[in-house]
């Protein structure tokens, strides 16, 4: 028998996997975008929570955070639905996993979408007001494709991390592609086979999103110069 009937879970992990990476850089990349928006703001407090967020974040390990926001997360609820006397709340391994990614890495697109936005030159921005173009036209037409452009290199880089990042997930009791090859392993006492089956497979994710990533990259580079050294 295949892979001694594993190979079916070893599938279905892995799409637990692929579905809990893209939900998690959903939830990144919306808090990365909020987080840059406010550390780029006129708002004292904005910058002020912004840059709190950024700074804990990048300085405590990511498996710290996991367990710290899952299990309190957990226990935060279980106060709130005391409080209004209503029924237990249990959040699933797999929504937990998405908004602790989530989170965790949105302070890592905050500063990557920061720094590419300040690489839009304002003149830019002021001609087209000055032409009359809304405040969201701006945005869309102007600011966003330059944006992209610049934070692309950051994106792919965070994206990886993040993908590797699923893996602390098994920890919390979900039955991602990780999980399921430790169980393999141990149940057939073939541990070496299915760890590095479990590392091919995330190394074909990250070379199809390095293929991916190269396509967006020359979207976004179409009609700039390319200086080559």
């Amino acid at each position: 028998m295949f892979l001694d009937g594993y190979g079916p879970l070893l599938l279905a992990g892995t799409w637990v996997t692929v579905q809990l990476a893209l939900l998690s850089l959903a939830v990144a990349v919306a808090l990365g975008l909020l987080g840059a928006w406010a550390k780029l703001s006129h708002s004292t407090a904005g910058r002020l929570a912004a840059t709190a967020y950024t700074t804990l974040i990048r300085g405590v390990p990511d498996l710290v955070l996991m367990l710290l926001i899952f299990f309190s997360m957990q226990i935060y609820l279980n106060d709130i639905t005391d409080l209004l006397e209503l029924e237990p709340i249990d959040i699933d391994p797999f929504t937990a996993g998405v908004l602790t990614l989530g989170f965790i890495y949105g302070a890592y697109f905050a500063e990557t979408f920061r720094g590419a936005f300040m690489a839009v030159p304002h003149g830019q921005l002021e001609s087209a007001r000055a032409y009359g173009l809304r405040e969201r036209q701006i945005f869309w037409r102007i600011l966003f494709p330059q944006m992209m452009r610049h934070a692309l290199p950051g994106i792919g880089n965070n994206w990886q991390v993040l993908l590797k990042s699923t893996a602390l997930v098994s920890l919390i009791g979900l039955t991602d592609l990780v999980k399921v090859a430790q169980d393999a392993g141990n149940v057939t006492f073939r541990v070496f086979l299915f760890i590095s089956l479990t590392g091919l497979i995330y190394l074909l994710l990250t070379t199809v999103s390095n293929g991916i990533l190269y396509w967006l990259d020359r979207r976004y580079n179409v009609g700039v110069r390319q200086l080559t050294l």
